[in-house]
């Protein structure tokens, strides 16, 4: 599935740069935009992000979003207003795929199994890329290059429609994975939501000792700047954020407290050995991280999975991947008949290959493992 034509809701920054990265592609869609903010829409067709932009009430956004409109919809509002937009979409008849870019996923993918009529296809979405900045103004179209992008796909989601959404995020550069939208949320909370609020109580603990002319926040050098870069982020949008994962982001910061207390607790003891093992444990973790991942070698990996055409058998299978650290390069659907297909998996050389083959073993797939070696010629 190839979108021709690509609707845009929220022309902020994520909302921009997907303009921005599916204008700067080989064969680009029609991009176009619905915002509340008739600046933001000028700017971005300005600019070359979009072909054509429409407040909400528009007579655009009628025709992009009824039953004849957009090949695709995604929806780059703030977390807090994707419901009322997947209500929208039902009341005015839209019949073509859906996607999102929230950083929360649960209520979100019940939200719109609720709303959306029978037939949309509704692929839940997360580009984990972002930036201290917020706008259209500060749209980049290689926001989405090198980084995670997460899919939450479900029982009832369409396997055609997965695949035209994984292959966009694809073409962008992104690392695509596929997780389910409740440990989404467990997981982001630990790595971004709490990350967020500790980089903003570190600039809020600095401000509480400058002193009347700023001294301490005069001498924040460089560690303490790249540490708290996030807290510039907007306020707006990170309320909302952690809002929508409550639960999620207070056992994250009540786990980090406990930390926290336990490097507090060897330094009360005076046990050394205890904070230099807590210390480089935390050093050696962090060091293993790749700067930017690339693969390690040119070859791919194949995995065919024999299915049955049945709802829910991508979300099981690619959602295996995603436990075990598997990066899906590309997806393809053979149909052997109308009840039977195979579902072949291009994996780069990243996770555990084994691991996630063995479980779908387990689950009772056959899958078949096989090198592609990309130098080949076609």
């Amino acid at each position: 599935m190839r979108f021709e034509s690509i609707v845009i809701v929220g022309v902020g920054l994520i909302g921009g740069s997907f303009a921005a990265a599916a204008k700067q592609l080989p064969r680009p869609p029609r991009v176009l935009g619905i915002d509340v903010d008739p600046v933001a829409l000028s700017w971005a067709c300005e600019h070359g992000l979009l072909d054509s932009a429409s407040l909400p009430d528009g007579l655009g956004a009628q025709a992009w979003l009824g039953k004849d409109g957009a090949d695709l919809v995604v929806l780059a509002t703030p977390a807090a207003h994707v419901e009322e937009w997947l209500m929208r979409l039902g009341s005015m008849g839209y019949h073509g795929v859906v996607t999102d870019v929230a950083s929360t996923k649960k209520g979100v993918v019940a939200a719109a199994g609720l709303y959306l009529r029978p037939g949309v296809a509704f692929v839940g979405g997360h580009p984990m890329a972002g930036s201290e900045r917020s706008g259209v103004q500060a749209s980049d179209p290689d926001l989405f290059r090198g980084a995670y992008y997460v899919l939450t796909p479900t029982e009832k989601t369409d396997m055609d429609a997965f695949r035209g959404v994984h292959a966009l995020a694809s073409e962008f550069g992104s690392r695509v994975v596929s997780v389910d939208a409740d440990a989404h949320d467990d997981v982001v909370a630990i790595v971004s939501h709490v990350p967020h609020v500790a980089a903003s109580a570190l600039v809020n603990l600095a401000a509480a000792h400058a002193g009347e002319r700023g001294e301490a926040l005069r001498l924040a050098a460089g560690g303490f700047k790249d540490t708290t870069r996030v807290a510039a982020g907007s306020p707006e949008l990170w309320t909302g954020i952690c809002m929508d994962n409550a639960d999620a982001v207070i056992a994250g910061i009540e786990e980090f407290r406990d930390v926290l207390g336990r490097f507090a607790g060897a330094l009360r003891s005076g046990d050394v050995e205890e904070a230099r093992r807590w210390l480089a444990d935390a050093a050696d973790i962090r060091r293993s991280l790749p700067a930017q991942w690339v693969p390690a070698t040119e070859q791919l990996i194949e995995v065919v999975v024999p299915v049955l055409d049945r709802p829910g058998v991508v979300a099981e299978v690619t959602t295996a991947a995603g436990r075990h650290g598997c990066n899906i390069e590309g997806i393809e659907i053979d149909h052997l008949s109308e009840s039977s297909a195979d579902l072949l998996l291009v994996l780069t050389d990243e996770g555990d290959i084994d691991g996630f083959a063995e479980e779908l073993r387990g689950a009772g797939y056959s899958p078949r493992v096989g090198s592609l070696d990309i130098r080949k010629e076609p």
